[in-house]
């Protein structure tokens, strides 16, 4: 590599250490390393502002700000308060039984939304549940994180890789379902008994605590019936956009911004009020990121990285597969899974059509997948729905640090990489038609 690609590592890696220590915060060091790059030309402003492969990932800062609207808005309503209570209700007022309902209802509906959509809705839930149940909310917050990148594993909108996949492999939506579902269904499962172990300090039973949520009713919670219905009827449109997207033609994040202005227009609320609801640090933070990002590409860091992995590996499928896997997995907890999948995609490609493109050599696509999205987990930074959670936990005043988050995070991709490299072996090389 040339020097400015050393220069642009060193930058990354000074930067990734202040945010992994949080001697600053994570805002400002993101920012700060963004604006080192442009100063030494390891990335321009053409390519920062405007380049598809090198710079901010405006779908991303998009999609994340419309949702926000939309549960800016929803929050006025009570939903929240109603959800809160009745899971805390169904769940006898046990917490791991919450703890449960949660992660099953984050993985799913992050199937059919996508991740980042999903935890903007549940978090406010969970804030609720926990402050009910009397138990700590940093727990819940991670594992449903981790739910979402399992659970949007799983569709071709569940999670942004997804999306770059299907898009460079000619892959439909039935292609990610019927692939990658099975797995991520037997992977939700284990997570579950994961979450079991791992979070066992937060599942203290407060009788007194269940008693008076038994006795609550969650319809008294409801405070705007009007706004309500409306912002259910946005929601519902918003969500069958992203099902239909191929056949829309919109991008998601185009779906997201109308849906969130629809409904702030339709709410009557005052405009500004809703805005500050919104978390402007994250998107802020998700800016820097894809700057710094961008200039490990524009440089040609990572996809120096990548081909030496693949040359490693020459024609062998299996090999390559696994390499791409694990590699993937590494790589994804240490930079945001979305420009990762950008940069490698196209490498993929090639692997693809040097191995013949049968539907074999299309392991590699899932290799891919698995490894970016479930990577994704690994750290507080490696897919954007973490981000999303530890910006909403501090607005709340529940401040998750990233270590805290990662060393749950280390374990859980740990276990699903372990998972994936047989179920990828016996689906694709052992049981292949």
């Amino acid at each position: 590599m040339h020097a400015l690609a050393w220069a642009s590592v060193a930058v990354f890696t000074v930067a990734y250490v202040l945010i992994a220590t949080e001697r600053i915060h994570r805002v400002a060091a993101a920012l700060g390393g963004a604006v080192v790059m442009l100063l030494i030309g390891a990335t321009d402003a053409r390519n920062a502002f405007f380049s598809e492969e090198a710079g901010i990932d405006w779908n991303v800062i998009f999609l994340l700000l419309g949702m926000m609207l939309i549960v800016a808005v929803l929050r006025r309503t009570g939903a929240f308060e109603y959800l809160a209570v009745w899971a805390a209700k169904r769940a006898g007022g046990r917490p791991f039984r919450v703890l449960v309902i949660l992660v099953v209802v984050t993985a799913v509906a992050s199937a059919a939304l996508d991740n980042v959509t999903t935890v903007l809705l549940v978090a406010p839930v969970t804030f609720l549940v926990c402050e009910r149940l009397g138990v700590p909310v940093a727990p819940y917050l991670i594992a449903e994180a981790m739910a979402s990148n399992i659970g949007g594993t799983s569709t071709l909108v569940g999670d942004p890789p997804n999306i770059i996949i299907a898009s460079r492999g000619g892959l439909t939506y039935n292609d990610f379902v019927v692939h990658l579902a099975p797995f991520v269904v037997l992977l939700t499962v284990v997570f579950v008994g994961l979450c079991r172990l791992l979070f066992r300090d937060a599942f203290r039973y407060d009788p007194e605590r269940a008693g008076q949520i038994a006795s609550l009713d969650e319809r008294d919670a409801i405070r705007d019936g009007r706004l309500l219905g409306i912002s259910l009827g946005v929601l519902v449109l918003v969500t069958a956009a992203f099902v239909l997207q191929q056949a829309l033609g919109l991008e998601p994040a185009v779906v997201a911004l109308i849906g969130g202005l629809l409904l702030l227009a339709l709410s009557r609320l005052d405009a500004t009020a809703v805005a500050k609801d919104v978390e402007w640090p994250t998107l802020v933070f998700f800016a820097g990121l894809f700057v710094m990002v961008g200039a490990l590409v524009h440089t040609g860091v990572i996809e120096e990285i990548s081909r030496a992995a693949t040359e490693a590996t020459g024609d062998r499928l299996l090999l390559s597969s696994m390499v791409l896997l694990w590699g993937s997995a590494v790589l994804s907890g240490i930079v945001d899974n979305i420009p990762y999948v950008a940069t490698m995609s196209p490498v993929v490609g090639d692997m693809v059509h040097a191995a013949g493109g049968t539907d074999r050599a299309h392991v590699l696509w899932w290799a891919l997948a698995l490894g970016a999205d479930l990577g994704g987990n690994a750290t507080a930074v490696g897919a954007s729905a973490n981000v999303v959670v530890l910006g909403l936990a501090e607005r709340a005043g529940h401040r998750i640090t990233f270590w805290q988050f990662t060393k749950y995070g280390l374990v859980v991709t740990l276990v699903s990489i372990l998972l994936a490299v047989p179920y990828l072996w016996l689906r694709y090389f052992v049981f292949a038609g």
